[in-house]
């Protein structure tokens, strides 16, 4: 059974294109040349910040994030970048009696965006305020804690196969792959995705289906 369903941020809940095209003008790199380095870290298994490094290779990334903020360039968040299928998803699944959580790789600052937003969840948090992030197995032994229910009965969805999906399973959560965003589309029909995730969907409305179902 299924108490307590956990969601992925970005791009799950919400788009990254306006972080990364952020990242470019702030860089006065291109913001297409951005897109395609991401995509092409994505392709290698890598993390996306490495990005940023193979644009500034010497740089102190995290001197830069709060360059970025002193500057009041910094991170932005609002419903622009929420995902059409989010709220309706989110508060269909509440209403069903399902336990909504909130936790992914993010900034301290961003959890107060996020709960800005004002989103149909029952906690909201990231990895800044844990202080543990994806793929760690310590992130979702805390996310279970959070949960108040055993593993089994948690279902984590997300479209990272490598920080989410595969993780989430290994730590003996339920797991739902999201075919969104680069990560979700590259690894749609990746073998082990397959073989691992118990749900494989195309939007947060599929998921309300199958749960309903």
């Amino acid at each position: 059974m299924i108490r307590t369903i956990a969601f992925d941020v970005g791009e799950t809940l919400v788009r990254d294109d306006r972080y990364w095209t952020s990242w470019a003008d702030w860089l006065g790199i291109p913001r297409h040349t951005v897109s395609a380095l991401v995509g092409a870290v994505v392709a290698q298994g890598k993390d996306n910040a490495e990005a940023l490094r193979l644009i500034r290779p010497h740089a102190d990334l995290t001197a830069e994030y709060q360059a970025r903020e002193a500057a009041g360039c910094g991170e932005q968040l609002d419903e622009r970048d929420v995902y059409e299928d989010v709220r309706p998803a989110l508060a269909a699944l509440r209403q069903a009696g399902f336990r909504v959580i909130i936790a992914g790789n993010q900034t301290t600052k961003a959890a107060g965006l996020l709960r800005a937003l004002d989103l149909p969840a029952d906690l909201i948090a990231t990895s800044g305020e844990w202080g543990v992030a994806k793929p760690a197995p310590e992130f979702f032994e805390r996310l279970v804690t959070e949960a108040g229910v055993p593993a089994e009965e948690v279902l984590y969805v997300g479209d990272h196969p490598q920080n989410d999906t595969l993780p989430a399973a290994r730590a003996g959560l339920r797991a739902a792959h999201l075919r969104r965003g680069p990560w979700g589309y590259l690894w749609a029909d990746d073998p082990q995705v397959a073989a691992t995730a118990d749900y494989r969907i195309d939007s947060l409305t599929d998921l309300v289906a199958a749960l309903s179902a």
